[in-house]
């Protein structure tokens, strides 16, 4: 069943919440946590990724799902990460791998991230930065556009799919996708 964005009201809802809140939430809901390298490529399957794609990782930590994303599917991946040690350690990872032409990485705020050019945008946050980053993301991803998150949810906009996949070590993750529908146009 297709899901669609929220209503008026809850946008209108979310963008107040954002606006108020966004310059004291931010660094408290943003923690480096890798997802494990048995989850990526399930993660970037389910999102259908492929040489046509931009992805964008949010996040992105040591890089893991760009390299992924550019060494796997061939997509063109950006990662976004504020931290300046762990954006060094992605570029040097991606050298590694070989995809340095494909995946590269810039020191930023995710908040602060243009969307505008991404098919793909991938996350592993906490429920609070991504109900923070709702608006932006149905404001600057063009419909169409695929966002994958690894465990968490987007509040009341339910996940279009869900999948339940099994670690080495026995946990269980979900990982969601939701797609900009073709019909959405963001508010204003």
């Amino acid at each position: 069943m297709p899901t669609s964005p929220p209503g008026r009201a809850a946008r209108t809802r979310a963008t107040g919440e954002r606006a108020a809140t966004q310059q004291h939430r931010r660094t408290p809901y943003v923690c480096f946590e890798p997802t494990a390298a048995e989850i990526v490529p399930s993660l970037l399957r389910l999102g259908r990724v492929s040489e046509r794609d931009r992805l964008v990782d949010l996040g992105s930590g040591d890089g893991r799902i760009a390299i992924a994303a550019a060494r796997d599917f061939g997509a063109h991946a950006l990662g976004v990460e504020l931290n300046a040690r762990l954006v060094a350690l992605a570029r040097e990872h991606a050298r590694t791998e070989g995809v340095a032409g494909l995946a590269s990485f810039v020191q930023q705020d995710l908040y602060a991230a243009d969307l505008s050019g991404a098919s793909v945008v991938t996350l592993f946050l906490l429920p609070e930065a991504n109900l923070l980053l709702r608006p932006k993301l149905l404001g600057e991803l063009r419909p169409g556009a695929r966002i994958l998150s690894h465990t968490h949810g987007m509040g009341d906009w339910r996940p279009e799919k869900t999948r339940h996949v099994r670690d080495r070590a026995g946990w269980y993750h979900r990982l969601h996708l939701w797609t900009v529908p073709e019909c959405w146009r963001p508010a204003g």
